[in-house]
């Protein structure tokens, strides 16, 4: 029996994980693991993937990789009295906040002072590490990428102590290579030295959050391990005894609530302490002699007896690389440049403690942490009853993940996000920024008219940077208003349900659940649609993603079809703006489909992942997302942005022999233009005038507009260039043609100047292709 054959609401017992590689190691450091009870919660409203509860927490796996793992149904287990229980209520233990007494005193290595102590703040996601962290820093905050990788990387100094800084790691479930953030996390503390670990875990959901805890501490870095959310475990009926599992793990462990600002300056002293004095973790070794005949212990041991002079020279923690290469981690392997003798040794190690273990070596090594953490729990934890988080979430999950609603639900919210952002709050926004915009050029421009400022410092200044930027920056309440929903949808926990509903249908066309709401922000702006891919777990779902995201079809793109409507097809522009709509979105598609079999070969990312609780958004979290995306759309206003728009303005204002012209029609612009028209004759549109607001277009798609009204002056003279015919090719094609530099610019921020350019080569290939359809297949029909 596989886990797919579940019925809802039964529970089983895992027996075997089958798969291989990366993705069976990422469910083993999820808690999927031999001897592990799950219980099938529900299906998606497609029939797949499947929710479980495992380990006490939500996790989502599609049927196809459920089908790997075989099972055994049994009655969902009694929870029985811990020895936490049976302590007793007088058992001496900290408060809230108060931290605990331990610290290893015998190897203590002041460091010299002046020194910084650097910190790296690391937990599983959804554990409130953000939250923590903008505590700890305020809004001073510097926001970068990890090297190589498009992995936000944010840090700053704890506040009022200039001499630390803190780097707030992705948030990650382990530090096995499966995906770019585990990966950066793991080379930061190993490569960059931190001076100190601050591992924060979700203390109602303790013995999941415990399996990266062991993990770091096998690192032998000066750590603290810090349990927030305990106002929840606490309002639930649940404790936990810190001293008890301080003396366990040999770590200070702080109790804390970060949402509320708690235990944070007890947190703050731990940290400095541990990272000053270097004191590091008083227990790597979680392997039992006792356990099943101590066969881990003894593979652990050998390895780390046969590798220690090749670990030292590495730099490497002989604990942890001995742990990895029972893992099968090549990483490591690599970097140890171990003897090919000395790898057959590690190998027969490994095989003879599989032989006597029963297990294959990966899960070996995931049963031993989860064996330590269980008897952690056991000994240290007072577990809730079921929480109101969690019996809260229950309730509203009926409706936003039921068959029958979850569609509509989602549709509903996405609906009601967009009305608010383009047509009510984002609207207003933006209209008083034109309005600011437009009086401060009105300004600017009288007092160089009075100034008699030179015609072409002039034309620079209102043109080029002005009108041309200003149109660009009009974008900037938009993007924040949308980002403001979208943060608290991705706070309260739902973002992750939208990818539960929506994982098979995107699948179809090689990508996962996740990739569905950068697609719909695209429908309002490519811009935070492209910015919000970022979060996306795959490098390949995320190029597939962002190529994807200029097909739908952006609101600046409105006022283009509007006019052409209103101008050749005034009785039909409902139908006409509905098929532009779903052209936009087949077109899409069918490149996704085209790409998934080239040059995009393979599977889309495995879906696992865990559905948190529903929780109300922190105000200061949203606060600072806002910030961090405006300040980030600023730097690209006034750097990319503004040099293609004094580039397009220096082609509008001279000509050929550098001379100021009065007619647009003289411009190098207008020149460049006519060099382009020929290309775009075949498609029924090849007058200079519509290529020169085509490339206009490349600023904002509004400038398409403005510059055919400028150039034609009347409709009448614009009716004798183009046929009906040729207006809806020349819609199709401004649909499909390259996105504005705004949106280049991110592209070229997440993925590359190379992916940047070759997007906008193949948006305007396929957009002549489609336009040319169009075309032939009306000359056809009339």
């Amino acid at each position: 029996m596989t886990l797919k054959d579940l019925e809802i609401g039964q529970t089983a017992v895992i027996d075997v994980v089958g798969g291989e590689g990366a993705l069976r190691q990422h469910f083993l450091d999820m808690g999927v693991i031999p001897g592990a009870e799950v219980t099938l919660e529900k299906f998606a409203p497609m029939g797949d993937p499947m929710e479980l509860r495992i380990h006490g927490y939500e996790l989502t796996l599609r049927l196809a990789d459920a089908e790997k793992i075989t099972v055994h149904t049994v009655k969902s287990r009694e929870q029985t009295k811990t020895t936490a229980e049976r302590l007793g209520e007088n058992t001496e233990h900290p408060g809230l906040g108060e931290g605990g007494i331990y610290h290893v005193k015998a190897d203590e290595n002041p460091l010299p002072e002046g020194t910084q102590l650097t910190f790296a703040l690391a937990g599983n996601q959804n554990c409130g590490k953000t939250t923590l962290f903008n505590q700890l820093t305020g809004s001073n905050q510097h926001v970068g990428n990890f090297p190589g990788v498009t992995v936000d990387r944010k840090s700053g100094p704890i506040r009022g102590r200039a001499d630390t800084l803190v780097t707030d790691l992705p948030g990650i479930y382990s530090l096995s290579p499966y995906t770019s953030e585990e990966i950066v996390s793991r080379q930061f503390i190993v490569n960059e030295k931190p001076k100190g670990i601050i591992n924060i875990v979700d203390a109602t959901n303790i013995e999941r959050n415990l399996y990266l805890t062991m993990q770091l501490m096998e690192l032998d870095v000066p750590m603290v391990l810090v349990l927030n959310m305990m106002d929840e475990v606490r309002g639930n009926g649940g404790s936990i005894y810190i001293n008890a599992m301080e003396e366990l793990l040999g770590i200070p462990v702080v109790p804390i609530s970060a949402a509320k600002n708690e235990g944070i300056e007890e947190l703050v002293n731990h940290a400095v302490h541990v990272a000053k004095y270097q004191e590091r973790p008083g227990r790597q070794d979680f392997c039992d002699e006792s356990d099943h005949g101590g066969a881990v212990h003894r593979c652990l041991h050998g390895i780390m007896h046969l590798i220690q002079d090749h670990a030292e020279k590495a730099e490497i923690p002989v604990r942890f690389a001995a742990t990895k290469l029972v893992e099968g981690d090549q990483r490591i392997m690599n970097i140890l440049q171990l003897t090919e003798n000395e790898q057959e040794m590690v190998e027969r190690i490994i095989c003879q403690m599989e032989e006597e273990r029963g297990l294959d070596r990966a899960a070996a090594i995931a049963d031993m942490r989860f064996a330590f953490i269980g008897k952690l729990v056991d000994r240290c934890v007072v577990k809730a009853r079921e929480s109101k988080e969690r019996e809260r979430s229950r309730k509203i999950d009926q409706f936003l993940t039921g068959k029958y609603t979850a569609i509509p639900a989602f549709i509903g919210i996405m609906a009601l996000v967009f009305w608010l952002t383009f047509n009510v709050i984002g609207a207003w926004l933006q209209g008083l920024l034109e309005s600011g915009i437009e009086s401060l050029t009105a300004m600017a421009d009288a007092g160089m008219t009075a100034w008699n400022v030179n015609e072409v410092l002039h034309s620079l200044v209102i043109d080029g940077i002005f009108n041309g930027v200003g149109s660009v920056l009009s974008f900037l309440p938009i993007i924040v208003t949308l980002f403001f929903f979208l943060s608290l949808l991705e706070d309260t926990g739902y973002m992750a349900r939208v990818a539960f509903v929506m994982d098979k249908l995107l699948r179809k066309i090689g990508l996962s659940g996740r990739s569905i709401v950068p697609m719909l922000i695209g429908f309002g702006c490519s811009v935070p649609g492209v910015m919000s891919s970022r979060t996306l777990p795959s490098e390949r779902d995320r190029k597939m993603t962002i190529m994807m995201i200029p097909f739908m079809s952006c609101t600046a793109k409105l006022p283009i079809y509007g006019f052409f409507t209103a101008a050749f097809f005034p009785k039909h522009g409902g139908l006409v703006m509905v098929l532009l709509y779903f052209t936009g979105i087949a077109v899409g598609i069918l490149t996704a489909l085209i790409s998934k079999n080239t040059a995009f070969r393979g599977e889309a990312v495995p879906f696992v992942m865990e559905l948190p609780n529903y929780r109300m958004p922190g105000l200061k979290n949203v606060a600072q997302l806002l910030w961090e995306k405006a300040k980030d759309f600023l730097q690209r206003a006034f750097t990319v942005i503004f040099l293609a728009t004094i580039i397009i303005w220096f082609l509008q204002t001279f000509d050929s022999h550098l001379n100021l012209v009065t007619n647009s029609q003289d411009s190098i612009l207008a020149m460049v233009a006519g060099w382009i028209a020929p290309v775009f004759a075949p498609l029924g549109f090849g007058d200079w005038r519509i290529s020169t607001a085509l490339i206009t277009g490349f600023i904002a798609k509004e400038s398409v507009v403005s510059t055919l009204s400028i150039l034609f002056g009347t409709q009448d003279l614009l009716y004798q260039v183009i046929s009906p015919l040729s207006a809806a090719s020349l819609l199709v094609f401004c649909l499909l043609y390259t996105p504005c530099v705004a949106a280049i610019a991110s592209i070229k921020r997440e993925l590359g100047g190379k992916w940047a350019a070759g997007i906008v080569v193949l948006q305007c290939g396929i957009a002549w292709i489609c336009a040319m359809i169009v075309h032939l297949v009306g000359m056809l029909i009339v």
